[in-house]
């Protein structure tokens, strides 16, 4: 029995075909439980439901309040952990967090315990990547930046280009992932995605929607990284207390995996003591070499945040969950994977601790899309070969699932032990290199010739993108087309566009502005555009 709604909070109901998700079928599965640290103890703050627990768990202190944060695996071999916390005895409680401060913890072991090492300056919901030039901080309104994990670091800001799309004022609580050129995209705390050509200072929003599921939810605190396979994304919807779960291929267009990212009740110890969290907030993961996610790292509270005063019982503290790690897998077909696909052949890797060839339960593997996977169906086993060290799966094609809007596949199954086993792989012929163009809306002219339109389009994808079409609506009516030039990443072009028929100058119109390009999702851009007066030049 979990600790129940409080009044910030509401229920969601969620959809009736989760209930036939398979276990592996949402991300909340992969949750290990927890070793200790050192022993379960009541000797700590925090209320009945989270007592006894283990202290040497990520980061705690009675005498701060911790919130946020994620770690790394420094060269040094240690691991380092940027948090902000805040005094307990704050006046404000909880709500102090607005004068929170970064601080930098160390520990020899993943899960902890981490011991503070030293503050790096004011701050809030701090997020760590590392770029060509360095590590980068990220909080609430500003970024520190240094070459070593250990300092010094130097304050600075970054310039966020809007490109004429709405986005809240304060751009805060961003999650960020590389891009395998060096450049990077970033999704904000509303789901909007920007992207950067080196992760550092410039970034330019390119999409006009959210990437959320359209769903009902107050979203906030995404968390997005990128393995070796794709993209991953988990948002929470901070009022109903429900995460969810997305994939993508490039970072910036996403897919809604079923099921629940996470939820109350996933901090459990091997000895099946669960410490009953109030709310889990702000998730990161470790991440190994591959890019996988190990670890998972929470903010949790054992109360409502209104419940927690100064110099009370309630506090909030950094707890690690260690993870499923999803297996090593490559599909060596040389051609599509589609409904008429005969067999299906999978690589699944050896590596440390994982002996393919005795620790899975052959029969309870399927393979396939994950809507089919997820729920029980797919792709049956029908025979294995030994390739060295590692194993060949080779699957009957029936009941794959996988369609050209899949770009990977998903293993799911059981080990040799009956625990979870899990991975993902690229699909063959599928691009994940693409370009991404993206418009500013028309700027009007009324020339000798007529009316004419110039459109800003520049690429912000990886990959050079060939010619690619412009159109220009007026509401649903087609106002002008032309084609736009072969732009490198990141390159801009002016395309001018004479319109096939006249508007009333300086009137205000609802302009819509669409690219095409082969191999790539149609982008669209809306926006109010008041004309100018009509004097032709």
């Amino acid at each position: 029995m979990f600790a129940p709604l409080r009044a910030d909070d509401v229920k969601r109901t969620r959809p009736a075909e989760w209930n036939n998700l398979v276990f592996g079928g949402q991300f909340k599965d992969c949750f290990q439980p927890v070793p200790l640290r050192g022993k379960l103890t009541h000797d700590a703050w925090g209320g009945e439901n989270v007592l006894p627990r283990d202290v040497l768990n990520g980061i705690e202190d009675p005498e701060w309040s911790y919130w946020g944060g994620n770690a790394v695996r420094g060269e040094d071999g240690k691991y380092h952990l940027y948090v902000c916390r805040w005094p307990e005895d704050a006046e404000l409680g909880h709500f102090d967090y607005h004068n929170s401060v970064v601080v930098h913890a160390v520990a020899d072991h993943p899960i902890g315990p981490y011991k503070y090492q030293d503050t790096i300056g004011h701050g809030h919901n701090p997020t760590l990547y590392k770029t060509a030039k360095g590590y980068v901080i990220y909080c609430v309104g500003k970024f520190y930046f240094s070459k070593d994990l250990n300092g010094p670091w130097k304050h600075n800001a970054f310039d966020f280009h809007k490109r004429e799309r709405w986005c809240v004022q304060r751009r805060v609580n961003f999650t960020f992932a590389p891009r395998d050129d060096g450049s990077f995209t970033a999704i904000s705390r509303r789901g909007f995605a920007w992207v950067s050509p080196d992760g550092f200072k410039d970034w330019h929003l390119i999409s006009a929607e959210s990437v959320y599921p359209q769903v009902e939810g107050i979203f906030e605190d995404p968390l997005m990284w990128k393995d070796h396979v794709q993209y991953h994304l988990i948002a929470n919807d901070w009022k109903g207390r429900i995460a969810y779960y997305m994939r993508s291929k490039d970072g910036i267009h996403w897919v809604t995996e079923p099921g629940e990212a996470y939820a109350p009740g996933i901090d459990h110890y091997e000895d099946g003591t669960t410490p009953d969290w109030y709310k889990y907030e702000r998730i990161r993961v470790l991440q190994d070499a591959h890019g996988r996610a190990v670890q998972a790292h929470f903010a949790v509270i054992d109360s409502d945040k209104h419940s927690d005063l100064p110099n009370d019982r309630h506090s909030s503290k950094h707890i690690i969950i260690p993870l499923t790690v999803g297996r090593l897998i490559e599909v060596q077909n040389k051609h599509a994977i589609t409904a008429d696909t005969k067999e299906i052949r999978v690589r699944i890797e050896a590596e440390d601790g994982f002996d393919p060839h005795r620790d899975i339960d052959l029969d309870s593997l399927r393979f396939g899309s994950s809507q089919e996977v997820s729920f029980g169906r797919g792709s049956k086993l029908l025979t294995t070969e030994t390739s060295g060290q590692d194993l060949i799966l080779v699957f009957d094609g029936q009941g794959n699932g996988i369609t050209a809007e899949n770009f990977a596949a998903k293993l799911l199954g059981k080990t040799s032990h009956g625990k979870l086993l899990i991975g993902w792989a690229r699909l063959p012929v599928v691009p994940f290199t693409q370009p991404v163009l993206s418009s500013l809306s028309p700027k009007f002219e009324y020339t000798s010739e007529g009316l004419e339109a110039y459109v800003e389009v520049q690429n912000f994808g990886q990959a050079s993108s060939q010619r690619a079409s412009v159109e220009v609506l007026v509401e649903d009516r087609l106002l002008t087309s032309g084609s736009v030039r072969p732009l490198k990443p990141f390159e801009k072009s002016m395309v001018r566009l004479i319109c096939n028929q006249r508007l009333r100058p300086g009137s205000e119109q609802d302009v819509t502005v669409r690219l095409e390009h082969e191999g790539v999702p149609a982008e669209t851009f809306s926006k109010s555009v008041t004309l100018p007066g009509g004097q032709a030049r």
